[in-house]
Protein backbone atom coordinates (compact mmCIF):
# COMPACT_ATOMS: atom_id res chain seq x y z
CA UNK A 1 0.00 0.00 0.00
CA UNK A 2 1.20 3.50 -0.75
CA UNK A 3 1.51 6.05 2.04
CA UNK A 4 -1.45 7.99 0.67
CA UNK A 5 -3.63 4.87 0.64
CA UNK A 6 -2.64 4.17 4.26
CA UNK A 7 -3.51 7.75 5.19
CA UNK A 8 -6.96 7.50 3.57
CA UNK A 9 -7.50 4.15 5.29
CA UNK A 10 -6.69 5.84 8.60
CA UNK A 11 -9.34 8.49 7.88
CA UNK A 12 -11.89 5.72 7.35
CA UNK A 13 -10.83 4.04 10.59
CA UNK A 14 -11.13 7.29 12.59
CA UNK A 15 -14.61 7.91 11.21
CA UNK A 16 -15.74 4.36 11.91
CA UNK A 17 -14.36 4.45 15.46
CA UNK A 18 -16.14 7.75 16.10
CA UNK A 19 -19.55 6.59 14.92
CA UNK A 20 -19.25 3.36 16.90
CA UNK A 21 -19.42 5.49 20.04
CA UNK A 22 -22.94 6.91 19.52
CA UNK A 23 -23.17 8.65 22.91
CA UNK A 24 -20.01 10.68 22.27
CA UNK A 25 -21.14 11.45 18.71
CA UNK A 26 -24.54 12.57 20.02
CA UNK A 27 -23.04 15.16 22.37
CA UNK A 28 -20.60 16.44 19.74
CA UNK A 29 -23.55 17.47 17.58
CA UNK A 30 -25.97 18.46 20.34
CA UNK A 31 -23.49 20.80 22.04
CA UNK A 32 -23.44 23.58 19.38
CA UNK A 33 -27.17 23.22 18.69
CA UNK A 34 -27.86 23.64 22.40
CA UNK A 35 -25.91 26.92 22.41
CA UNK A 36 -27.73 28.07 19.27
CA UNK A 37 -31.14 27.47 20.86
CA UNK A 38 -30.24 28.97 24.25
CA UNK A 39 -28.73 32.15 22.84
CA UNK A 40 -31.66 32.65 20.49
CA UNK A 41 -34.15 32.11 23.31
CA UNK A 42 -32.37 34.73 25.41
CA UNK A 43 -31.40 37.30 22.78
CA UNK A 44 -32.98 36.30 19.45
CA UNK A 45 -35.78 38.89 19.57
CA UNK A 46 -33.39 41.84 19.90
CA UNK A 47 -32.42 44.01 16.97
CA UNK A 48 -28.92 43.83 15.54
CA UNK A 49 -27.47 46.78 13.67
CA UNK A 50 -25.29 45.69 10.76
CA UNK A 51 -23.55 47.62 7.99
CA UNK A 52 -26.43 48.26 5.61
CA UNK A 53 -29.44 47.75 7.86
CA UNK A 54 -31.03 46.19 10.93
CA UNK A 55 -31.96 42.55 11.50
CA UNK A 56 -32.57 40.22 14.46
CA UNK A 57 -29.84 38.77 16.65
CA UNK A 58 -30.31 35.27 15.18
CA UNK A 59 -28.29 36.48 12.20
CA UNK A 60 -25.42 37.03 14.65
CA UNK A 61 -25.63 33.69 16.45
CA UNK A 62 -25.75 31.32 13.48
CA UNK A 63 -22.27 32.28 12.14
CA UNK A 64 -21.04 32.62 15.74
CA UNK A 65 -21.98 29.01 16.55
CA UNK A 66 -20.48 27.90 13.22
CA UNK A 67 -17.18 29.51 14.29
CA UNK A 68 -17.41 27.80 17.67
CA UNK A 69 -18.06 24.44 15.97
CA UNK A 70 -14.94 24.80 13.81
CA UNK A 71 -12.83 25.71 16.84
CA UNK A 72 -14.09 22.85 18.99
CA UNK A 73 -13.77 20.15 16.33
CA UNK A 74 -10.46 21.31 14.85
CA UNK A 75 -8.62 22.69 17.90
CA UNK A 76 -10.09 21.02 20.98
CA UNK A 77 -10.75 17.66 19.37
CA UNK A 78 -7.33 17.39 17.71
CA UNK A 79 -5.29 18.54 20.73
CA UNK A 80 -7.12 16.46 23.35
CA UNK A 81 -7.27 13.36 21.14
CA UNK A 82 -3.56 13.51 20.30
CA UNK A 83 -2.63 14.02 23.97
CA UNK A 84 -4.57 10.93 25.01
CA UNK A 85 -3.07 8.90 22.15
CA UNK A 86 0.41 10.06 23.23
CA UNK A 87 -0.08 9.17 26.91
CA UNK A 88 -1.54 5.76 26.04
CA UNK A 89 1.63 4.99 24.08
CA UNK A 90 -0.28 4.81 20.82
CA UNK A 91 1.84 7.44 19.07
CA UNK A 92 5.05 5.67 20.11
CA UNK A 93 3.79 2.30 18.87
CA UNK A 94 2.66 3.81 15.56
CA UNK A 95 6.28 4.73 14.83
CA UNK A 96 7.13 1.01 14.82
CA UNK A 97 4.43 -0.01 12.36
CA UNK A 98 4.22 0.30 8.55
CA UNK A 99 1.78 3.20 9.04
CA UNK A 100 3.71 6.48 8.60
CA UNK A 101 3.39 8.84 11.53
CA UNK A 102 2.10 11.63 9.30
CA UNK A 103 -0.63 9.32 8.02
CA UNK A 104 -1.90 8.74 11.56
CA UNK A 105 -2.06 12.49 12.22
CA UNK A 106 -3.59 13.03 8.78
CA UNK A 107 -6.39 10.64 9.71
CA UNK A 108 -7.07 12.49 12.98
CA UNK A 109 -7.04 15.90 11.32
CA UNK A 110 -9.18 15.00 8.30
CA UNK A 111 -11.69 13.27 10.59
CA UNK A 112 -11.94 16.46 12.66
CA UNK A 113 -12.39 18.57 9.52
CA UNK A 114 -15.17 16.25 8.31
CA UNK A 115 -16.91 16.64 11.67
CA UNK A 116 -16.59 20.42 11.33
CA UNK A 117 -18.13 20.34 7.83
CA UNK A 118 -21.06 18.26 9.08
CA UNK A 119 -21.59 20.55 12.06
CA UNK A 120 -21.49 23.64 9.85
CA UNK A 121 -24.16 22.11 7.61
CA UNK A 122 -26.35 21.19 10.60
CA UNK A 123 -26.06 24.61 12.27
CA UNK A 124 -26.69 26.42 8.97
CA UNK A 125 -29.78 24.28 8.29
CA UNK A 126 -31.05 24.81 11.84
CA UNK A 127 -30.58 28.56 11.48
CA UNK A 128 -32.54 28.60 8.22
CA UNK A 129 -35.37 26.34 9.42
CA UNK A 130 -35.80 27.61 12.99
CA UNK A 131 -34.76 31.27 12.80
CA UNK A 132 -35.07 32.28 9.15
CA UNK A 133 -31.35 33.01 8.71
CA UNK A 134 -30.58 32.61 5.03
CA UNK A 135 -27.59 30.69 3.74
CA UNK A 136 -25.02 33.00 2.10
CA UNK A 137 -25.43 33.18 -1.68
CA UNK A 138 -23.36 35.98 -3.19
CA UNK A 139 -20.91 35.61 -0.28
CA UNK A 140 -20.67 31.80 -0.54
CA UNK A 141 -17.08 31.78 -1.90
CA UNK A 142 -15.92 33.95 1.02
CA UNK A 143 -17.82 31.70 3.43
CA UNK A 144 -16.16 28.52 2.10
CA UNK A 145 -12.66 30.04 1.95
CA UNK A 146 -13.03 31.32 5.51
CA UNK A 147 -14.08 27.87 6.73
CA UNK A 148 -11.16 26.21 4.94
CA UNK A 149 -8.56 28.64 6.29
CA UNK A 150 -10.12 28.54 9.77
CA UNK A 151 -10.16 24.74 9.90
CA UNK A 152 -6.54 24.51 8.73
CA UNK A 153 -5.47 27.16 11.26
CA UNK A 154 -7.08 25.55 14.28
CA UNK A 155 -5.93 22.04 13.32
CA UNK A 156 -2.34 23.33 13.12
CA UNK A 157 -2.71 25.11 16.47
CA UNK A 158 -4.28 21.99 17.97
CA UNK A 159 -1.16 20.00 17.11
CA UNK A 160 1.14 22.78 18.30
CA UNK A 161 -0.48 23.14 21.74
CA UNK A 162 0.13 19.46 22.54
CA UNK A 163 3.78 20.35 23.09
CA UNK A 164 2.75 22.57 26.03
CA UNK A 165 0.28 20.10 27.62
CA UNK A 166 2.03 17.96 30.25
CA UNK A 167 -0.34 14.97 30.17
CA UNK A 168 -3.67 13.75 28.84
CA UNK A 169 -5.57 14.43 32.07
CA UNK A 170 -4.60 18.10 31.89
CA UNK A 171 -5.49 18.52 28.22
CA UNK A 172 -9.23 19.35 28.57
CA UNK A 173 -8.48 21.95 31.26
CA UNK A 174 -5.63 23.58 29.32
CA UNK A 175 -7.53 23.66 26.04
CA UNK A 176 -10.72 25.06 27.58
CA UNK A 177 -8.80 27.71 29.50
CA UNK A 178 -7.37 28.85 26.17
CA UNK A 179 -10.59 28.77 24.15
CA UNK A 180 -13.41 29.84 26.50
CA UNK A 181 -12.11 33.35 27.35
CA UNK A 182 -11.41 34.02 23.67
CA UNK A 183 -14.94 32.94 22.73
CA UNK A 184 -16.35 35.54 25.12
CA UNK A 185 -14.21 38.41 23.78
CA UNK A 186 -14.36 37.50 20.09
CA UNK A 187 -18.00 38.18 19.12
CA UNK A 188 -19.13 34.58 19.52
CA UNK A 189 -21.08 34.29 22.77
CA UNK A 190 -22.09 37.96 22.94
CA UNK A 191 -21.85 40.91 20.52
CA UNK A 192 -19.16 43.21 21.89
CA UNK A 193 -20.58 46.47 20.63
CA UNK A 194 -19.52 48.61 23.62
CA UNK A 195 -16.39 46.72 24.69
CA UNK A 196 -13.32 48.67 25.85
CA UNK A 197 -10.90 49.50 23.06
CA UNK A 198 -8.05 47.61 24.74
CA UNK A 199 -10.17 44.43 24.88
CA UNK A 200 -11.04 44.68 21.20
CA UNK A 201 -7.37 45.24 20.34
CA UNK A 202 -6.36 42.25 22.45
CA UNK A 203 -8.96 40.02 20.77
CA UNK A 204 -7.74 41.11 17.33
CA UNK A 205 -4.41 39.41 17.98
CA UNK A 206 -5.96 35.94 17.96
CA UNK A 207 -7.53 34.00 15.07
CA UNK A 208 -10.82 33.36 16.92
CA UNK A 209 -11.98 36.94 16.44
CA UNK A 210 -11.04 36.98 12.76
CA UNK A 211 -12.82 33.69 12.04
CA UNK A 212 -15.99 34.96 13.73
CA UNK A 213 -15.79 38.37 12.01
CA UNK A 214 -15.35 36.85 8.55
CA UNK A 215 -18.31 34.51 9.08
CA UNK A 216 -20.48 37.36 10.37
CA UNK A 217 -19.68 39.32 7.22
CA UNK A 218 -20.58 36.34 5.03
CA UNK A 219 -23.97 36.02 6.76
CA UNK A 220 -24.74 39.74 6.62
CA UNK A 221 -27.96 39.90 4.52
CA UNK A 222 -27.10 43.46 3.45
CA UNK A 223 -23.62 42.61 2.16
CA UNK A 224 -23.35 43.59 -1.51
CA UNK A 225 -19.67 42.73 -2.08
CA UNK A 226 -17.76 39.48 -2.07
CA UNK A 227 -17.39 39.62 1.77
CA UNK A 228 -13.76 38.49 1.78
CA UNK A 229 -12.10 39.64 5.02
CA UNK A 230 -8.55 39.66 3.67
CA UNK A 231 -6.93 40.96 6.85
CA UNK A 232 -8.65 38.28 8.91
CA UNK A 233 -7.65 35.57 6.45
CA UNK A 234 -4.03 36.74 6.56
CA UNK A 235 -4.01 36.76 10.36
CA UNK A 236 -5.41 33.22 10.44
CA UNK A 237 -2.90 32.10 7.82
CA UNK A 238 -0.06 33.56 9.91
CA UNK A 239 -1.27 31.63 12.97
CA UNK A 240 -1.52 28.49 10.82
CA UNK A 241 2.08 28.83 9.65
CA UNK A 242 3.21 29.48 13.22
CA UNK A 243 1.31 26.42 14.43
CA UNK A 244 2.88 24.23 11.76
CA UNK A 245 6.39 25.46 12.58
CA UNK A 246 5.88 24.85 16.30
CA UNK A 247 4.44 21.39 15.58
CA UNK A 248 7.44 20.42 13.45
CA UNK A 249 9.86 21.68 16.08
CA UNK A 250 8.29 20.56 19.35
CA UNK A 251 5.76 17.78 18.64
CA UNK A 252 6.45 14.72 20.78
CA UNK A 253 5.57 11.14 19.89
CA UNK A 254 6.36 9.80 23.36
CA UNK A 255 4.62 10.41 26.70
CA UNK A 256 6.08 13.04 28.99
CA UNK A 257 8.01 11.72 31.97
Amino acid sequence: MSSLALALRQVRYENRAFWRNPLAAFFVFVFPLMFLVIFNLLFGSRELVLPGGTTNTSTFYVPAIIAMSVIYTCFNNVSIGVCFARDQGLLKRIRGTPLPGWAFLFGRIVHSVLLAVLLVAIVTAAGALLYGVDMPTNTLPAFLVTLAVGAATFCALGLAITAAIPNAEASPAVVNVLTLPLLFISDIFIPLEDAPAWLTTFADIFPVKHLASALHTAFNPFESGTAFEWVGLLVMAAWMVGGLLLSVRFFSWEPRR
